[in-house]
């Protein structure tokens, strides 16, 4: 379980930060980041930094988990598409807001890792898929929110036809080095895009991301 102290130093500084909504920051007051991080990371799951994990992967900052989840403003009956599963926290975050989470990986250690992850934490309301996140995952489709935790030059057509109208879709887009974090709410007519904050995430490898050959 986590340290209550720093959890509880955690949830004040993303408040601080601007995160509102209760149940998010209930949700990550419940979830213990130390069993998503390296085990030399163990002593700074609570600092509000982002970490490495196997895979030349990360687990990203709590403020931007924070941010991300509480732009889909969820009320517990959606379905969300995660991109990019990777420790699995974000997964675990999700999973106490919405009815059902679908989650895709590409790198196979790190899928199984999480899914053992949240197993320990009778997690069960998520369905994990191994592949090109890039293409999303049509069949158990479509989503009222799709969360992308790396980084695309644009985003992805494939995800946007997965979401339903009205639906979101949280995604970092730019160059390699740098990103915006944006919101896009589906319309019948197109997305409409609001910037939430700038970032840097690793870059999302696949068909309508980067190649995998510069990854």
């Amino acid at each position: 379980m986590p340290n209550d102290a720093s959890s509880d130093q955690l949830i004040q500084s993303l408040t601080r930060k601007g995160i509102q909504d209760q149940r998010v920051l209930a949700a990550i007051a419940k979830i213990p980041r130390e069993r998503f991080v390296l085990d030399e990371d163990a002593e700074e799951a609570y600092v509000d930094t982002a970490l490495p994990i196997d895979c030349g992967q990360t687990i990203s900052q709590p403020y931007i988990v924070a941010l991300m989840t509480q732009a889909f403003e969820l009320t517990g009956d959606e379905t969300v598409l995660e991109i990019g599963t990777g420790s699995g926290y974000q997964t675990a975050i999700l999973s106490q807001l919405c009815r059902h989470v679908v989650s895709i990986e590409r790198h196979e250690a790190l899928a199984q890792t999480a899914q053992s992850t949240l197993s320990d934490l009778q997690i069960t309301n998520v369905s994990y898929r191994l592949g090109d996140g890039t293409l999303g995952c049509a069949e158990l489709g479509p989503y009222d929110g799709i969360l992308v935790a790396a980084a695309a030059p644009k985003v992805p057509q494939s995800l946007v036809n997965q979401l339903r109208n009205g639906g979101r879709i949280v995604i970092p887009v730019g160059e390699e080095s740098s990103q915006s974090l944006i919101l896009a709410t589906r319309t019948p007519q197109q997305l409409r895009v609001e910037k939430l904050c700038d970032c840097r995430f690793v870059k999302l490898i696949g068909a309508e991301g980067w190649p995998a050959s510069d990854g």
